[in-house]
């Protein structure tokens, strides 16, 4: 009876923030930001982000929300479908959607089905996981890459990402040899050292892409504005994903208290050995050494440099929010910011993705309704739940068999109830670990077997972990084996085993 009094009360405020927009269906802007962590002030960090606490104002913050799988391609599969990454079966940076489900739905391809006009530009899925790098069915216009944006005139565009001399001139080299496509281009300049991990370079916002991106962003805005069919605009932003390559003005804009390097560089005591990784993404950069530690004027320069990109890419969410303004589209759009995975900065020793831990797996998720409250929440969510959200935000009926809960009853009506947990995972060979993440613990458990890895049970685990982020908020010990924790082990440890079992069965 509770949770039919929320949903009655959730219909009636749907119904009243319908009526309000200007016009019938609200148009979606549905932006992206690569490799974003929620270290933002709107999540309390103390990086300045006024572009995204506009958003944050008016709309509903998801303080404790994860991504599937902490790596850009399946992270994105599993957003852009709803579904879950053992569904999806995109594991990797090589398996494409439709190879595994070709007639898979998603969330674009939905709503151009249901009267909108779909557009995009960035990057929204991870181009190696489509087949025509944008999938091509889930727009109503063709997809803007970064190789049609238009750049700013007095720079050109950036060589691979940068701007450098050095950069450039070895790009020269690459055409005078006729080197062509962007892996062997790229493959050019990191031999001759022309591939650096950051760039700090005086040069307009639109001499990099994501000023170009939103350039674009802003030019369709104008022409969408003026017609009566409703909108999907997707802007998928690319930093602070690496390099870290950003104008000089935001360089600027950070400062060292913001750097500070972590204060637990250890790994987890008591977690094994194989839920770590020697992040190769970033050694692949000139500057990074092929194996151990970095050495702190380097931690530094990393950390500066991500966030640089984030204070880049939030002076670029803000132009949009001006332009939706200007162009008299915010009464009637709901907007909705996601970052694809976390980021460690150093923490645990560790930098990138590709974990299960808390730096990886927590993720901005902020959604903004016309005529809806300002508030915030740390029940458990999910990114698989941005599909359903949005479909009952706009009034259109849920798809069947998507894997998310639709949080439409927390941002219209504040209802923290609809989730208990949300479940990340990652592989390791053939090793498959599930991480279920509640408002105080995360318990993981690394499953030894095949693509069903829970449908043989227990057995089938090879080691658990657990943490308390009430008693030790830097998971500097895996609780799993202490005598203090062995009920909290036994129940998350159930709740996790049926929760994969009911999807395994699902899946059946």
């Amino acid at each position: 009876m509770h949770t039919f009094r929320h949903r009655l009360k959730s219909a009636l405020l749907l119904l009243g923030c319908i009526q309000f927009l200007s016009a019938g269906k609200p148009n979606v802007l549905f932006i992206a930001v690569d490799d974003l962590k929620p270290d933002i002030s709107a999540y309390g960090a103390i990086i300045p982000t006024p572009g995204i606490d506009r958003l944050a104002e008016g709309g509903t913050t998801f303080l404790n929300a994860h991504c599937q799988q902490a790596v850009c391609a399946p992270s994105r599969a599993s957003i852009l479908t709803g579904r879950r990454p053992d569904v999806t079966r995109v594991w990797d940076l090589k398996t494409q959607i439709r190879d595994i489900t070709p007639d898979i739905l998603t969330l674009p391809q939905y709503f151009k089905q249901q009267g909108y006009h779909t557009l995009g530009v960035g990057k929204i899925f991870d181009q190696r996981s489509v087949d025509d790098g944008a999938d091509s069915v889930s727009w109503s216009q063709p997809f803007t890459e970064n190789w049609m944006l238009d750049y700013n005139e007095s720079t050109g565009k950036p060589t691979a990402h940068y701007h450098n001399v050095r950069s450039r001139a070895i790009g020269a080299e690459a055409d005078a040899a006729g080197v062509e496509g962007w892996g062997a281009r790229n493959e050019f300049l990191h031999e001759r050292r022309g591939w650096p991990v950051a760039e700090c370079i005086d040069v307009p916002d639109d001499a990099y892409s994501d000023g170009a991106i939103r350039k674009y962003a802003v030019q369709e805005l104008s022409k969408l504005a003026g017609k009566e069919q409703p909108f999907f605009l997707a802007v998928g932003f690319q930093k602070p994903h690496l390099p870290f390559v950003a104008p000089k003005k935001y360089w600027e804009l950070i400062r060292p208290v913001h750097t500070k390097r972590a204060s637990f560089k250890e790994h987890a005591k008591g977690s094994p050995d194989y839920a770590w990784t020697d992040f190769p993404e970033l050694r692949s950069y000139n500057g990074i050494p092929d194996s151990g530690p970095l050495k702190p004027l380097l931690q530094q320069t990393l950390i500066h440099g991500y966030y640089a990109c984030v204070a880049y890419i939030d002076a670029q969410i803000g132009a949009l929010l001006d332009e939706l303004e200007a162009q008299g589209l915010a009464g009637n759009t709901i907007v909705v910011l996601w970052g694809d995975n976390g980021w460690h900065l150093g923490d645990h020793g560790q930098w990138t993705k590709h974990t299960n831990y808390e730096q990886a797996t927590r993720v901005p998720f902020i959604v903004k309704m016309p005529g809806q409250s300002t508030r915030s929440t740390t029940m458990p969510a999910e990114l698989t739940d941005l599909f359903p959200t949005l479909c009952e935000l706009a009034a259109l009926p849920l798809p069947e068999d998507l894997d998310g809960v639709s949080l439409a009853p927390t941002v219209l009506d504040g209802q923290e109830d609809l989730r208990d947990f949300a479940v990340s995972q990652y592989p390791r060979g053939e090793r498959m670990g599930y991480a279920l993440r509640n408002e105080r613990y995360r318990f993981v458990a690394w499953y030894q077997t095949g693509p069903d890895r829970a449908a043989n049970g227990d057995e089938a685990i090879d080691a658990i972990e657990l943490y308390d982020y009430q008693e030790d908020p830097l998971e500097t010990e895996n609780l799993a084996e202490l005598a203090g924790y062995a009920e909290t082990v036994s129940q998350l440890r159930q709740q996790l085993s049926d929760f994969l079992a009911t999807e395994s069965a699902k899946r059946q």
